[in-house]
């Protein structure tokens, strides 16, 4: 799966310089004529056991280019090797550098997001709630592809869109007829973290004071319910996030960007986010003047 994923990057025409980072580990994505002081960090796909910085170099480098700013995607620490922790920690060791460093050295970022998806979504909703309780600068947005928010897998859509999710279905669907306590057993097994905390499961922590979200999703994968109850609580808590569907597509079809039509839709939505979160950043400094 691992070699399969890395190869997706393979024969693809992209402008941006890739820059290899060994502390923390990662790699830079530079598009031309990129603002430095301007940082996402990007944390990459894979059900916490494969994809790299590599794999979904389409995004990152789309991504550059859409927000004008310097990517950084981490290399976390996979499964089984490595304990899901370990993959939480060096995210958020990340982050905390990405705020004061930049692809040429230390300077304080003037725009930061975090973004990812799938299993790198989970990492990065559940990044926003550890920097709000830390105390940190919180990032101004973040943007979520088809985020797993929830391990107890009690979402609907978990069942109902095996079918109609050619990615997930045949890898994950049978997990359907596996009685859910057992399920929880061996996530806990595997994960050693209880599929009950917030850190594997964004989802059932508290969603309040969070950074603006954009969680874009397919309304025929799995995860479409992950997404839409993360979107609804959150909501309730007084977050600003925007759930945006797309119909039949494959999960994280974002990755199939340029030769899909409706990924380059999702990269377009994406720059509206972003223009709409500096508006209101320009705003608040503004009124605060």
């Amino acid at each position: 799966m691992r070699k399969h994923m890395d190869s997706l990057s393979d024969g693809l025409d992209l402008p941006s310089e890739f820059r290899q980072s060994n502390s923390p580990k990662g790699e830079w994505v530079i598009a031309p004529g990129t603002d430095a002081q301007r940082r996402i960090l990007y944390i990459h796909g894979g059900a916490w056991a494969a994809g790299s910085p590599r794999s979904h170099r389409s995004i990152t480098d789309r991504l550059s280019r859409a927000a004008n700013a310097a990517v950084f995607a981490v290399d976390y620490r996979l499964m089984p090797e490595h304990r899901f922790m370990d993959g939480v920690r060096d995210c958020r060791k990340a982050y905390t550098w990405l705020v004061e460093n930049g692809p040429d050295g230390a300077s304080e970022a003037a725009f930061i997001m975090v973004a990812g998806d799938s299993a790198g979504g989970s990492h990065t909703l559940g990044l926003l709630a550890w920097v709000r309780e830390s105390g940190l600068r919180q990032a101004d947005g973040a943007v979520a592809f088809s985020p797993s928010t929830d391990l107890t897998l009690s979402a609907p859509s978990n069942r109902s869109n095996i079918s109609t999710d050619p990615m997930l279905g045949p890898m994950f669907g049978s997990l359907s007829k596996i009685p859910r306590p057992v399920i929880w057993w061996a996530t806990l097994a595997a994960f050693r973290i209880s599929p009950t905390s917030p850190v594997a499961s964004p989802l059932l922590g508290s969603l309040a004071n969070l950074p603006p979200i954009l969680i874009q999703a397919s309304d025929s994968e799995m995860l479409l319910d992950n997404a839409r109850r993360y979107a609804a609580k959150a909501k309730a808590q007084g977050t600003q996030v925007e759930l945006h569907t797309w119909p039949g597509m494959v999960h994280v079809w974002q990755i199939f960007t340029p030769m899909l039509p409706e990924a380059e839709e999702a990269f377009a939505d994406i720059e509206l986010f972003i223009r709409d979160l500096e508006s209101r950043k320009r705003e608040s400094e503004v009124a605060q003047t």
